[in-house]
């Protein structure tokens, strides 16, 4: 009876070290390490993006899934929920924080931690916005992509221009939830006098106030339109094209969705190209580079994405140049 019980244990005992051990053999593997994406947008609205982010990470031998991980937060355009999904993030004590889409996510992103790694991919200037000590240094913890959006103020209204050339006067729509539009604010008034445009600034920081800035501009008669770049307005980009189709007003638009979803003329550096910057920069810091030495990342590639029928619904005669150096051209 005795020697019966001690088998059964014996044999219990060993079942049990046998289905421990591949527990424990996984548990002696090395963890794999999470990255943190904070983005501003939409999860919707950014797929292609988050795709190029992925690409870039691929490219440094990290694939999702597969030896590295990978946490998303999205605010949809609320930026005063990124500091909660910031301080998340931290807590959960991800390897790196790739804060992509609009400032608030950097600046959200770097008051929540001074020492998990950050690489942001933003349009505005990183050393005005206190992100980093210098571009080619940054220092500290963060680093990443600027797009300088603002300083193409003056390309953009000069596309504009060449399509709509009897406009004299330029609605400037921007987010004031945005640090970027601090400076928009006063390089796109300033840029409009070169070519004769008195400018009137709309600050709309929610779909509401959108249709509000519109009422204004038609009510004004304004008759040109510059929409600043901001994740709000990508994620608003119905509204917004159909709002100026409705009072046939020529836009110009940083974001390529917009003209994509039938907006006039885009103008702005590459997203795709400065989140798979990101995603290498991501990628090399999770091989062991800091930060500090990675000096930020400027613009190489330039789009122009023009919709013809949107041209044709306005009546703008396309000049041939224009057309010729459009990237993509929607029919």
């Amino acid at each position: 009876m005795a020697f019966g019980i001690g088998r059964r244990q014996f044999i219990s005992a060993l079942g049990g070290v046998a289905a421990a051990m591949p527990l424990q053999a996984r548990a002696q593997q090395p963890s794999m390490p999470v990255v943190g994406f904070l983005s501003g947008q939409s999860s919707d609205t950014y797929a292609l993006y988050s795709a190029a982010f992925r690409h870039g990470l691929n490219e440094e031998g990290y694939i999702e899934g597969q030896n590295v991980a990978i946490e998303y937060r999205f605010a949809a355009g609320q930026y005063n929920r990124l500091p909660a999904l910031a301080t998340d993030l931290v807590q959960r004590q991800v390897t790196v924080i790739a804060a992509i889409s609009a400032t608030p996510a950097a600046l959200a992103a770097k008051r929540a931690t001074e020492t998990i790694p950050i690489v942001f991919a933003i349009g505005s200037d990183p050393v005005k916005e206190g992100l980093v000590a210098s571009l080619n240094r940054p220092g500290g913890n963060v680093t990443g992509v600027t797009g300088f959006n603002s300083p193409l103020a003056t390309k953009r209204l000069e596309i504009l221009r060449e399509l709509a050339p009897k406009a004299t006067a330029l609605g400037v729509l921007i987010n004031p939830s945005n640090p970027q539009s601090v400076s928009e604010r006063t390089s796109v008034p300033a840029a409009a006098l070169g070519y004769g445009l008195q400018t009137a600034v709309f600050d709309a920081g929610n779909a509401d106030q959108i249709d509000e800035a519109f009422a204004v501009i038609v009510q004004k008669r304004l008759d040109a339109l510059y929409v600043s770049a901001d994740p709000l307005f990508v994620n608003q980009r119905a509204k917004i094209v159909a709002l100026a189709a409705t009072h046939a007003i020529p836009a110009i638009y940083d974001d390529r969705e917009i003209a994509e979803a039938g907006g006039l003329i885009s103008y702005g550096g590459s997203r795709a190209e400065a989140y798979r910057q990101a995603g290498i920069y991501v990628g090399r810091i999770l091989k062991g580079e800091k930060p500090g030495d990675l000096p930020v990342v400027l613009p190489t590639k330039f789009e122009m994405v023009l919709n013809l029928k949107a041209a044709k619904a306005l009546s703008l005669a396309v000049p041939a140049e224009l057309l010729a150096l459009a990237d993509e051209v929607i029919e």
